[in-house]
């Protein structure tokens, strides 16, 4: 069964194997990482883990049992209660429900391990699979995502009020 787990150092070559296997896939949805990210890898990786470490961010990945990188699963921006969240899942698993269910558990932890009561999140008009997805999670449109939110793209921004965590 596959597991959300928060980002680790160890994950690295798992994190590099997904990105690279699943490039053209990505670059068909969302706009193109770059060569740059992949020739620095190491260096941009290292900053994620700085930015989970000074409470800004917090990366998950969906990790098969076999140690494969499933998906990647992030909160950006973490402020005042509210963060952006933004997901990948492998082709192979992709149209099975796997970043419907994986989002949902992660606005549970994002509420219960982060403290967040709003999640927000952008997605282009051309992703219906990312649409669905949120929708699916309860995300409501908002208003217009610009370009620049979007890689070059025009899209809408969600949102999700979560609860927050029951006290026994």
């Amino acid at each position: 069964m596959p597991e959300l787990k928060p980002l680790h150092a160890a994950h690295a070559p798992a994190v590099l194997s997904f990105e690279l296997a699943n490039r053209a896939y990505f670059a068909a949805a969302v706009s193109d990482r770059g060569d740059d990210f992949f020739d620095r890898f190491s260096d941009g990786y290292d900053a994620l883990l700085a930015e989970q470490e000074a409470g800004v961010c917090a990366f998950y990945l969906l990790v098969a049992e076999d140690g494969e990188v499933l998906g990647r699963f992030n909160l950006y921006d973490l402020e005042d209660g509210t963060a952006t969240l933004g997901y990948r899942v492998a082709e192979r698993v992709a149209g099975r429900g796997v970043a419907t269910t994986t989002v949902l558990e992660l606005c549970r932890t994002a509420s219960a391990t982060h403290g967040l009561r709003t999640l927000r999140a952008a997605t282009s008009h051309d992703n219906a699979a990312s649409q669905r997805v949120l929708a699916k999670a309860g995300f409501v449109p908002v208003g217009p995502a610009a370009p620049a939110d979007l890689g070059g793209r025009s899209g809408t921004w969600y949102q999700r009020d979560l609860q927050p965590p029951a006290h026994g």
